[in-house]
């Protein structure tokens, strides 16, 4: 279920981290690799009328794992990101209520 979004990075990087990111991932939120997906939206940063290079954006959309499992996955995450060439990366954690999450109609 962690749906990691992306902005601010090109494909290719984004492509060349997925598998890693998502086995270490894996292995700190206990879940199945099939529940994790990244998107990687498209983003055009602008500054005084100019395109500039931004900073990579990652919002994670998850249940509540508590504050240890959440600051490792950050830490993973920013890792890969950095290795992949980038200097920094801004992080947020979006915990979504089993209630109120419904898949195929039915909430957990």
């Amino acid at each position: 279920m962690p749906q990691i979004i992306i902005r601010g990075m090109d494909e290719a990087p984004v492509k060349a981290i997925s598998g890693g990111l998502v086995d270490e991932l894996t292995e700190i939120v206990g879940c199945p690799r099939d529940y994790f997906t990244i998107e990687l939206l498209p983003s055009i940063f602008i500054a005084d009328g100019k395109a500039v290079e931004g900073t990579p954006f990652v919002q994670v959309n998850w249940f509540d794992r508590g504050q240890a499992v959440q600051d490792r996955a950050a830490a993973a995450i920013d890792r890969h990101i950095r290795g992949a060439g980038y200097r920094q990366t801004d992080i947020f954690f979006l915990v979504l209520q089993e209630q109120k999450y419904y898949e195929n109609g039915r909430h957990y």
